[in-house]
């Protein structure tokens, strides 16, 4: 298949030599003249015997460092001016490829694979999904099918600039997703179906799940716009204070110590808020150079 710009397909992968048996042929099928690299995330199976029977690119951490550090040693190493990234457990299918590359040669910056009902890898997850990608909506004020979504086709130079700001485990489609909201670059989502996994095990925990999805919220908020996330919880605090001093003045006569601490954690909210936002603000000022000099 014939592509006008150099395609990069980047492969995480952690113990995943069964799947990678399956996908990397059906890949080179698909996208022969694709580069395609496999980052070995410090995987103690035969990961890098499946690479080595065909064309594609390994490359090994030394010990397991995380998916996102998985994607950014690819990203880095990457050659084309259009990478794919994609899971090495068989939930994204090659075949799905070509129709976000032709989304994104509309004049997208990237394209994401959003799963559709029955994609995802339990009911908590699609929960969960569908609460984040709401919240994310709402934040930036555009429809956001599937905020978690790592199946995805990027502008490799625009992808670039937010390397600095991925995290090295699993919430990387949280951050770059909502670091090109922010920096105005156009995103677009693709429907896929992602078949359940067909060997190996996730790397992700259900006991972990809570506390990480609490704080891919918070990430969301911080990143994009703070104000959004602190101005309701500071009008709440305020709203709350006021009522209940209403109700103390007017059954006993008196304002409480619980009025004045509602009122004062409203302001520091705020001022939280405020101060939020210019050090958000701050990752993003040099974009405009770095993508001139990118193109």
């Amino acid at each position: 298949m014939s592509h006008p710009v150099k395609i990069s397909i980047v492969i995480p992968a952690r113990n995943e030599a069964t799947s990678l048996r399956d996908i990397l042929p059906r890949l080179l099928a698909l996208m022969g003249d694709a580069e395609i690299i496999v980052v070995d995330d410090g995987s103690s199976d035969d990961t890098a015997t499946v690479c080595a029977e065909s064309t594609a690119k390994h490359m090994r951490h030394p010990y397991p460092k995380g998916n996102g550090a998985a994607i950014k040693t690819g990203a880095r190493a990457a050659r084309g001016d259009v990478i794919v990234f994609m899971d090495a457990d068989g939930q994204h299918k090659p075949e799905d490829i070509p129709a976000l590359l032709g989304k994104l040669n509309e004049g997208f910056d990237m394209v994401v694979g959003a799963r559709q009902s029955g994609s995802q890898a339990g009911l908590h997850r699609a929960v969960a999904n569908e609460v984040f990608s709401s919240f994310a909506s709402w934040m930036v004020m555009q429809p956001i099918a599937d905020l978690t979504s790592g199946f995805r086709v990027v502008r490799a130079a625009r992808f670039r600039q937010f390397l600095y700001l991925l995290p090295n485990g699993f919430s990387y489609p949280t951050t770059i997703t909502m670091s090109f909201f922010r920096a105005g670059y156009s995103v677009a989502y693709v429907p896929i179906h992602s078949p359940r996994r067909s060997s190996g095990s996730s790397h992700i925990r259900p006991l972990g799940d809570g506390l990480r999805f609490l704080l891919i919220i918070i990430k969301i908020g911080t990143l994009f716009s703070p104000q959004k996330l602190f101005l309701p919880i500071s009008a709440g605090f305020f709203l709350t204070g006021l009522s209940y001093y209403l109700y103390t003045y007017l059954s006993a006569g008196r304002f409480t110590n619980m009025s004045a601490l509602l009122f004062i954690s409203a302001i520091f909210t705020f001022l939280i808020g405020i101060v939020s936002e210019q050090i958000s603000a701050l990752h993003y000022k040099n974009i405009d150079t770095t993508d001139h000099e990118g193109d």
